[in-house]
Parts: C-alpha cells; structure tokens; sequence
C-alpha cells in the first residue's frame, strides 16, 4: 500500500528527466491508459474502469507537473508542454472510455493476410493510438481525406511518405525561421512578446501581425504533416501495417469555403473527439446544435490553455479561449445566414478573413508565451537560415519606412 500511495503523491518541484523519473512518473498513466483501452473491449468492465480513472487522472496530473522535460534549458520547455498535452490526451480519453456502456468495436480492417482478424492486444494499440478512431464504430461519419500516395506496396507508400514528411519538416523550419526574424529579441525568443507592434499605424500594424499569424498558420501544418508522414512510414514499416490503416491528417486547409469545411474536413482531426465529449457534447444537452459547436471550440480554446502553463505559467486563459470560442460563433453565423451552402470565392474569402482575424489573437497568445521561440531544423543551417532573416528584416524595415517610424 505505501509503494502504491508514494507514487500517488504530488511532488512539489519538477524534477529533471532520467530513465528512472520517465519510469516512474509517465509510465503509470499510460500504463493505465492502456489497461482502460482493453477493458473498454470487453463486456462487463464499467465498473473496474470507474474504479480505475480517478486513479489514472491523479497520475496524469501528476506525470505532467512533476516532470522536467526540458532538463532545465529554456529552448526545449516546449517538451513539457507536449507532456501536459500528452497527459490531457490520456485523461480526456480514458474519461471518455469509463463512461461508455458498450464495448468498441472495430468495423474496418485492412483485407492483409499478416494482420489477424481478432486480436484484443492489437486492438488495445490501435485503440489508443487511433485518435480519430479510423475503422471504429464510434467515428462513423469522419471524413477521411483522399490518399496522395501510392498504396501498390508498402515500399512505394513509405517512399513517398518518406519524401512529403522530409519536405514538410524542412518547409516548417523555414517559416518558422522567417516568424522568428521579424522580431529576435521578443516572441522570437523564448522570452515572447506581442506580435502587434505599436510603433506601426494600425493599418500596417495588423498586416504585420496578419502576415505572421498566417505564416505561424502553414508552419503548423508544415509541421503536423511532417510529423505525421514520419509516423505513418514508422506503422508500415516497422509494425507492418496497410497503407489503408494510415489515411491523410489534413487535406489543403487553404482551400476551405467555409468555416465548417476548414474544421470539420480540412483541418487535422486529431483531438475532435476529445474536444467533442468535454465541450460539445455537455453544451449540446444545454443549449442544442448551436451550444454544442460553440461547447466544441470552447474546449479546444481551453486545452490549448492548459497546454501553454508549463511554458509560461501566467498565461492568460482568455487569448486561448476567445480565439478558439469565436471560431464557433463564426460557424454559427454562417449556417444562420447561408445553411450549408457556404462555398464559391465569397465562402473562401469569408472564411480566410475570419480564420486570420481570430488567428491574429491565437498567435498572439502563443508568441506571449514564448512558443514561437521555440527552436527548429534550420536554426543551426546558417546558409539556409541567414537570407530568409535578410529578407524578413528588409521587409520588416520597409514597413516601418512607410510607417514614419522606421
């Protein structure tokens, strides 16, 4: 009982990352994660996964306040927050897994004589790292983007995987470069600051800041889709997966006509589940359709709150919630004054004028944070990194030329 009630106490400073701190403070939870996502497959199990969540979500918080992942450089605190991200993960989803009644079932396999047709241990790993829930009952009716790359043969899938990832990963640091040199000293360090520079009119002020918002807006889908190819290349390769079990993330989001189409289509849909059931879901029992799309991006606008703590501690909870809680009330506004026929090049320009607008404080709250200073592939590629801070600071000196106040 003492060793059980030791690993259950709350520490009161983080403590740097070691193989015996990672075992004994981030394997707990997800151990439990995996043992809830087993026993959601098996009939009868309700009550041993009630009994079990209360215990994973002390070690979920636990896990993500205790744990010093950036070994005490500044730079690399961006890993705590992908810990506390990843410890929201498996509270949200264990939660969500305690309260179902009925055991999973997965619908969909690929026709691969290697994959077994039953397998509980297979299905626990999908189960957890199938966010989205591809070949579940219970993501019925998500849309999965088309394929781009060629499924003939898991060689040519993951050579092509393999290319897209290597392009978007090196897309991503360029931009990220380019955010970073309109202002070195603030939110391109891990200092942060505002991305809206008062010494700029307020026309060229928020072009300025327009321009970076959308800049940090590609470098992020530069990076999820990088990130994600490499994952994918991983599952067919290594664990011999079908390309048909790892569908497209994300599907052009600049090409969106409306609001609903950016976030329900285009958009990764990585965590719409989670923010569906902790927002959208309680609000639509409240206030019907419209609460419940507004209770989704609230709750989206609140974990990515909670992501940003373990950088910068003071965050003001309002820059994550607003931006994202707008995104809602603008998909509300649409099916009030077009229903769902929100398309053609005024449904494009609607929705990239909205998407920027509330994406200017989005940004903002994350360059507060110091996010954006966070490091990237280039920063140690001088020949690379240096014209695109040339050019960045040339067009930033112009702007101020015109603005009077160079």
């Amino acid at each position: 009982m003492l060793p059980l009630l030791d690993v259950l106490r709350f520490p009161t400073t983080r403590v740097l990352l070691t193989t015996e701190t990672f075992a004994y403070r981030v394997l707990p939870p997800v151990a439990c994660c995996f043992t809830t996502a087993f026993l959601v497959l098996l009939p009868r199990t309700q009550s041993v996964r009630i009994a079990l969540w209360p215990i994973t979500a002390i070690l979920t918080l636990r896990a993500a306040t205790s744990l010093d992942m950036s070994m005490g450089q500044p730079k690399l605190a961006f890993l705590n927050m992908q810990l506390q991200l990843s410890m929201i993960y498996i509270a949200a989803r264990t939660l969500e897994w305690t309260v179902q009644t009925k055991p999973f079932v997965r619908m969909a396999r690929p026709s691969s004589t290697d994959v077994p047709k039953q397998n509980l241990v297979l299905d626990t790993i999908d189960l957890v790292c199938n966010s989205r829930g591809c070949g579940w009952d219970w993501s019925q009716g998500m849309y999965i983007p088309p394929e781009t790359h060629p499924t003939s043969s898991r060689l040519a899938f993951a050579t092509s995987a393999s290319v897209s990832g290597l392009k978007h990963l090196l897309l991503s640091g360029t931009i990220h470069s380019a955010v970073k040199s309109f202002s070195p000293d603030t939110f391109g360090s891990v200092d942060g600051g505002t991305i809206f520079d008062d010494s700029l009119p307020p026309h060229l002020r928020y072009l300025r800041s327009s321009i970076i918002a959308t800049l940090c807006a590609f470098a992020i889908y530069s990076l999820i889709k990088a990130n994600y190819e490499i994952i994918v290349v991983i599952c067919v390769l290594i664990f011999r997966q079908h390309p048909d079990q790892c569908p497209p993330l994300i599907d052009s989001p600049w090409r969106a006509t409306s609001l609903r189409e950016f976030w329900s289509r285009r958009w990764h849909q990585w965590f719409r589940r989670i923010f569906i059931f902790l927002g959208g879901n309680p609000l639509y029992l409240l206030f019907g359709r419209n609460g419940g799309v507004i209770g989704t991006f609230l709750a989206s606008g609140f974990i990515h709150h909670l992501q940003l703590l373990p950088i910068k501690p003071s965050s003001e909870m309002w820059r994550m919630v607003l931006p994202f809680g707008m995104m809602g009330v603008g998909m509300v506004i649409e099916r009030a004054v077009a229903g769902n026929k929100t398309g053609g090049w005024m449904g494009w320009v609607w929705t990239m004028c909205w998407t920027v607008l509330w994406g200017n404080v989005m940004v903002d709250g994350w360059a507060r944070a110091g996010l954006l200073g966070s490091p990237n592939v280039l920063d140690s590629a001088t020949p690379i990194r240096q014209p695109i801070e040339r050019l960045v600071r040339t067009f930033d000196e112009y702007l101020h030329a015109i603005g009077g106040k160079p």
